[in-house]
């Protein structure tokens, strides 16, 4: 028994050891690496002539230009619409100062408001209605200056054919010369004297900003020359009827009641509004 568990013992231990002496490369099967031929590649360059009097002849030379021309059809002679928007909403900002300043709407709206204090009347007719009366008169007046600054200025510019700068000296220039034709010599060296400016050779030397508030002034002191001319004979009409209610011994009557019809009468009967917009209209003929 004890020689059968020797043989088994044995025989376990030869086993273990014929397994444990196996590799486990040498069970798998083998393959073998492909090979592979070189091939020589020759690298095949641009052959070029030689370098002449003029330079390398290779890619960059004069024998072979490489520059790129792109044609825009004339894109860049034109302002461009974010251009042109800018400038109109620039526009539209500064209109009411330029149209207080520059045109004929501050006269034209004093005289109408002083016709209405002359007669009497505080609210009628309504400010909108003497604003819009003013403002298109205005338009009125303005229109051939406003038509030659689009000519001379604005058109040539959109299409080109003028930069801005000089689409701005020729635009303006119209406008320029209303001013000047109805500025007083004494408001603008009035505004030369303020501004310690040195005396212009002539009228045309003057600067922009020495002309535009002299030209307001110029407009106010004409209109309260109208304004004056108005006023008087509502006046006399307001002394006849005060010394008649006082030799009648009315005193308590107030004498703006009673002289306000006869000032609304002699009005009308005159055609006051058609005077008074003919005269305006003539003092920038």
């Amino acid at each position: 028994m004890t020689r059968r568990l020797l043989l088994v013992a044995a025989g376990l231990i030869v086993g273990l050891t014929v397994l444990l002496g196996a590799s486990p490369a040498s069970s798998a099967p083998s393959y073998a690496a492909p090979t592979y031929a070189a091939t020589p590649v020759a690298a095949t360059l641009p052959a070029f002539p030689p370098d002449g009097p003029d330079g390398p002849a290779g890619p960059d030379g004069p024998g072979n230009d490489t520059s790129v021309t792109i044609d825009l059809d004339g894109l860049t002679d034109k302002p461009t619409t974010s251009v042109t928007l800018i400038l109109t909403i620039t526009l539209l900002s500064l209109l009411p100062a330029i149209l207080l300043t520059c045109t004929s709407f501050t006269k034209i709206l004093v005289v109408l408001s002083l016709t209405r204090n002359a007669l009497g009347l505080q609210q009628t007719p309504p400010n909108q209605v003497l604003t819009g009366l003013a403002l298109f008169l205005s338009l009125f007046i303005m229109s051939p200056v406003l038509s030659s600054m689009n000519d001379q200025g604005v058109q040539p510019y959109l299409e080109g054919t003028k930069t801005s700068a000089e689409a701005w000296h020729d635009g303006v220039e119209p406008l320029r010369d209303f001013m000047l034709d109805h500025t007083g010599d004494s408001e603008i060296q009035l505004l030369v004297t303020v501004s310690d400016r040195e005396q212009p050779q002539s009228r045309a030397d003057i600067g922009m900003t020495t002309l535009v508030p002299a030209f307001v002034l110029s407009e106010l002191k004409q209109a309260f020359i109208i304004g004056f001319v108005i006023f008087i004979p509502f006046l006399v009409i307001d002394i006849v009827v005060s010394g008649a209610l006082m030799a009648l011994g009315m005193m308590m009557m107030p004498p703006v009641m009673v002289s306000l019809p006869f000032k609304l009468l002699l009005f009308v009967l005159v055609d006051g509004w058609g005077l008074i917009i003919k005269s305006l209209v003539a003092s920038y003929g």
